[in-house]
């Protein structure tokens, strides 16, 4: 199967020995970090360093200036974590070692904008916003989020992209010190918190026919069992319970037609950048489940394997994600699988995890995280790797 490890520039540049490191676990590919949200992150073999922090959601290149001049939402540039062109430094560096270089570029998932720019964010029906999820709904978030797009895929000399958080951003996110479990909500409670009732979705709802202050009335009302701790269905089942069926389906039908006329937008956008000389693959971290969110973007299968050439699934704990992809008989479907053990990887088991996913109707791998991986990962990736055909 056709494998591609994650790495962060970091990882690379500084360090002579990366890029040979990462071409004999017996991959082919890379997926490198063009643009990517805030983080802090090991790297357990740099010559010079330990642990990087990045204190913000930025590009690790130096942006088009005249694209972004006088506009808000803008990217942010990267700080000394990743100076200057720190993405096509890596990028060189891998390609010299004989591996290709997908982009990886993380859009909807911003909390410095959010922290900046709190309109921009997503406001839930209590009035809360998330500084981490900009709402997708609002034009000049829609316009940045396409442009940083087709800028951060199409980076000299890749040959793909992987796009990720493509979609809605709702409450679900992992945060410094995050104290939001004490409640289990669910799917159901998930989805109700992370309706957006900015001004733009709730113009988005009066389309769909709903009222959007009675809305939110019903959606308080629709918690309160949930916040008493009283179990509920789970899964859309269990929204329609909460919510009504009709009501339901009508935050569903704004919602979904923003995320897939986002993602039409986007994916048009990378290809209309990329080299008109290359068959530039374009790929979006993505869920089968249409009403979920995060940096899987929850998605309609037909409809993104229409749109983009495949789709990168979580697998991670069993491959029950791939089918409902691989049953459209089009695009590629890549299974991600963490290889990192402190992060609830289990490389030992990668070439069993492999051959599961294979046999859901996966064609391709992606090993989540070649730059963070002990030494005593990558050598189970290594033995694991002969054994995948």
């Amino acid at each position: 199967m056709k494998t591609s490890v994650f790495l962060y520039p970091w990882d690379v540049n500084g360090d002579p020995a990366a890029a040979r490191r990462i071409a004999d676990l017996g991959v082919g590919q890379v997926t490198l970090a063009a643009a990517y949200h805030s983080t802090r992150a090991l790297t357990p073999r740099h010559p010079h360093h330990r642990v990087v922090t990045a204190a913000h959601a930025a590009t690790l290149y130096p942006v088009d200036r005249r694209r972004w001049r006088g506009r808000v939402p803008a990217p942010y540039s990267a700080g000394d974590w990743a100076p200057g062109d720190a993405y096509g430094e890596a990028a060189a560096a891998l390609a010299d070692a004989g591996l290709d270089v997908h982009t990886w570029v993380v859009l909807a998932h911003n909390s410095r904008l959010g922290a900046e720019h709190p309109d921009t964010s997503v406001v839930n029906v209590y009035g809360d916003r998330y500084p981490w999820a900009p709402c997708i709904a609002q034009p000049a978030t829609r316009a940045y989020l396409v442009d940083l797009a087709a800028e951060a895929a199409t980076r000299p000399g890749a040959l793909g992209t992987e796009l990720e958080s493509l979609g809605w951003y709702g409450l679900a996110h992992l945060h410094a010190h995050d104290k939001i479990a004490g409640v289990e909500l669910g799917d159901a409670g998930q989805y109700l918190m992370s309706l957006c009732f900015c001004l733009s979705c709730r113009d988005g709802y009066g389309r769909q026919g709903l009222d959007p202050d009675e809305l939110a009335r019903a959606v308080r009302v629709a918690l309160e069992p949930v916040w008493r701790g009283e179990a509920c269905d789970d899964g859309w089942a269990g929204v329609e319970k909460l919510l009504g069926a009709d009501r339901a389906a009508a935050t569903r039908a704004h919602r979904d037609a923003t995320a897939q006329s986002l993602q039409e937008e986007a994916v048009a956008a990378v290809r209309k950048a990329a080299p008109a000389d290359t068959a530039f693959q374009v790929l979006l971290h993505a869920d089968p489940v249409p009403y979920h969110c995060g940096a899987n973007a929850g998605v309609d299968p037909a409809h993104i394997l229409s749109v983009a050439d495949g789709v990168v699934v979580p697998c991670t704990g069993g491959a029950g994600l791939v089918p409902p992809f691989a049953e459209q008989g089009r695009g590629v479907v890549a299974a991600n699988l963490t290889i990192v053990t402190g992060m609830g990887g289990n490389p030992a088991a990668l070439a069993t995890d492999a051959r599961a996913a294979r046999a859901a109707g996966a064609g391709e791998l992606r090993l989540y995280h070649a730059g963070l991986a002990s030494d005593a990962d990558l050598a189970a990736v290594t033995r694991a790797l002969t054994q995948v055909p």
